[in-house]
């Protein structure tokens, strides 16, 4: 009998066998559990990326508060000098920004100013793919930025998927890859193998059969088990003793993706070698009304980002995971008649997490030299990806790319 062939009755009792009864949580794929049963190393560098769906407010974000043509363009939704967190004379963070600036104090946080693409697109949908696969339409394949270099690290170290999105979206495309499976997993639920003592495995098989079963999900299941019921073992015990035990570094908000970042932290803290985490944050696209909005959305972003380095820096963790957050776009630099903005161009992308040796890259945006009165790029985020894969990952970023560009200073 072949593998692919094994009757659900058997697995579970060659499960039995081996001493446990396996309560799967729904929908959980072989190659994750892998990337688990693999430990990851000191060595092995982690990068966690925070997607802005909606194209977030970059001069909002970070304040050119001296700036007159900063005021004269935006006379009602302007945020005071005395109202910024200032990080210079020039600029500062928006005021709900208070766990960013802690992190930019203490040398945690870096923003890179300016960040682009010729010819910008302002619809939400292209852009956001131009950004995943660094390719306009005409150019495009069907394949992500991450998506490659997992594929080509697979190919390099023979492992199962580096990589892992987690909420209920659509999986983005920067994770696609020929060849590659990224499980997208919606709750922490679906992350729980539990152990269950020999004297309960034959009432957990019994509940199992009775349970309606999705073929394709169990084969890859069986055929993860019956090749490494050890190591997979091994691995559930790892990941339940990391989410049973007490967090260590101070507490989580209560946000969606405080959350999602809670839950991240502590699969880091349990060994995995899954290598690129995804989530995203909606609700940037403030046409209208933008000041309540906005100010919720940056609050969440920072306070969710600081307790995650908080959480890696007390695991050990700060200098070896990144947290990159970027949105499609930024908005336009004049404020509508609706007390909102409209889609624009350029706008900041931020870096938190290790030491970063240059706090701040790239010039403060020029607002009396603009296109189509939209602020001009001047880092090609093409540019950071190279920056990423070469310096962060110590990969090789033209052939993830398609091409050569020349990398920032970002990490150490």
């Amino acid at each position: 009998m072949t593998r692919s062939k094994l009757a659900r009755r058997d697995f579970l009792t060659s499960a039995s066998a081996a001493g446990c009864g396996l309560a799967i949580g729904a929908g959980l794929p072989g190659p994750w559990m892998q990337a688990l049963a693999n430990s990851a190393t000191e060595q092995d560098r982690v990068l966690v990326v925070i997607q802005l769906s909606g194209g977030n407010d970059g001069l909002n974000t970070v304040v050119p508060y001296r700036d007159e043509a900063y005021r004269k363009a935006r006379p009602k939704l302007g945020i005071a000098a005395a109202e910024v967190r200032k990080i210079n004379d020039y600029i500062g963070f928006h005021p709900a920004l208070e766990g960013v600036s802690q992190l930019m104090e203490s040398g945690r946080f870096s923003i890179v100013q300016g960040v682009g693409y010729p010819a910008p697109n302002r619809s939400h949908f292209e852009s956001m793919d131009i950004w995943h696969t660094c390719h306009n339409k005409k150019d495009r394949s069907p394949e992500g930025w991450l998506g490659r270099w997992i594929a080509n690290a697979q190919s390099e170290a023979h492992q199962d998927s580096l990589g892992l999105h987690l909420g209920g979206e659509q999986q983005p495309l920067a994770l696609v890859g020929r060849g590659v499976q990224v499980p997208s997993v919606a709750s922490i639920n679906q992350f729980r193998w539990n152990v269950q003592p020999t004297d309960v495995t034959s009432r957990e098989n019994s509940r199992m059969e009775k349970q309606p079963i999705d073929k394709s999900q169990s084969i890859d299941l069986l055929n993860f088990v019956q090749s490494s019921t050890a190591s997979a073992l091994e691995a559930s015990q790892r990941l339940e003793s990391a989410l049973k035990s007490p967090e260590a570094g101070g507490e989580f908000p209560k946000s969606p993706l405080g959350e999602k970042l809670r839950v991240i932290s502590r699969l880091i803290s349990a060994g995995l070698s899954t290598r690129v985490y995804y989530v995203t944050l909606d609700g940037f696209d403030t046409h209208s009304q933008q000041p309540l909005a906005h100010a919720g959305l940056l609050r969440q972003w920072s306070e969710a980002l600081t307790a995650f380095v908080e959480r890696m820096e007390a695991a050990g963790q700060a200098d070896r995971v990144a947290v990159m957050t970027f949105s499609e776009f930024g908005r336009r630099v004049a404020e509508n008649a609706s007390e909102g903005t409209d889609h624009g161009a350029a706008a900041p992308l931020f870096f938190a997490g290790p030491k970063i040796p240059q706090q701040i890259v790239g010039e403060i945006p020029n607002l009396t030299d603009l296109e189509d009165g939209d602020i001009k790029f001047k880092i090609d985020f093409r540019q950071v990806y190279a920056s990423v894969i070469e310096q962060w990952f110590g990969g090789n970023s033209t052939p993830i790319l398609g091409e050569s560009y020349s990398s920032l200073k970002l990490f150490s």
